[in-house]
């Protein structure tokens, strides 16, 4: 998918629907507080970093390993955000850069998950939030069972167990997860099932991971 189809999907109603509610979860999640600067890893073309920067008065700055995509977020950027190419397993970015650390689906294509999770606390001061796809879905059954289709293709689905496994020995506190998209068709129905399903119902398609980064995230004692 090249970066025009990838943003062009977000302003259908089904897209922009799902759009809102992610950024809406995040930004429930973070709680940025006045002139914190945040980073976001595996921008893309620049989406969420966009949303995110107009909800924020401090620095925002979006990187990703694809510079044709990073090409796309500056040209469609308003200049509340600036982009940079970096790898998510090496951010060039020192110890506790920046207050808030997202990455939004873009771990579900890294292997190595591991590393780049290992970098986002690492430049986080205080807080991340990861999304994530969520195997336990109807969008999985729909989307990505069989090595998934469309833009989907390829993913890893994480489940909260293997996520919880996967924090187990890092350096994180007050670990929570929230979902969002319990029904990802959009309809009237869907709409209506996400407004009354609490985010910490764990079937939803988008899972979010949120934690703060501690003392050992940053090498102190």
């Amino acid at each position: 998918m090249d970066a025009q189809s990838y943003e062009s999907w977000y302003e259908t109603p089904r897209g922009r629907w799902i759009g809102e509610r992610e950024t809406a979860l995040i930004l429930e999640g973070l709680q940025p507080s006045s002139g914190e600067s945040l980073l976001d890893v595996g921008c893309g073309t620049g989406f969420f970093t966009r949303n995110l920067s107009a909800s924020m008065d401090g620095e925002v700055v979006g990187v990703d390993i694809n510079q044709e995509w990073l090409e796309y977020a500056r040209l469609h950027s308003d200049g509340r955000a600036t982009f940079d190419i970096a790898d998510a397993r090496s951010l060039p970015y020192a110890t506790a850069s920046f207050d808030l650390v997202i990455s939004i689906t873009a771990l579900c294509f890294i292997e190595e998950q591991l590393a780049a999770v290992r970098e986002i606390l690492r430049v986080a001061r205080r807080r991340f939030a990861i999304g994530l796809l969520n195997r336990h879905s109807i969008l999985w059954l729909r989307k990505g069972c069989g090595g998934g289709t469309g833009g989907y293709q390829g993913a890893h689905w994480n489940t909260v167990n293997e996520v919880r496994r996967l924090f187990r020995d890092l350096p994180v506190e007050r670990l929570r997860f929230r979902t969002a998209i319990q029904i990802p068709t959009g309809g009237p129905i869907a709409r209506f099932i996400e407004r009354i399903s609490p985010s910490t119902l764990t079937t939803g398609a988008f899972l979010l991971v949120i934690g703060e980064v501690t003392g050992g995230a940053h090498g102190q004692p």
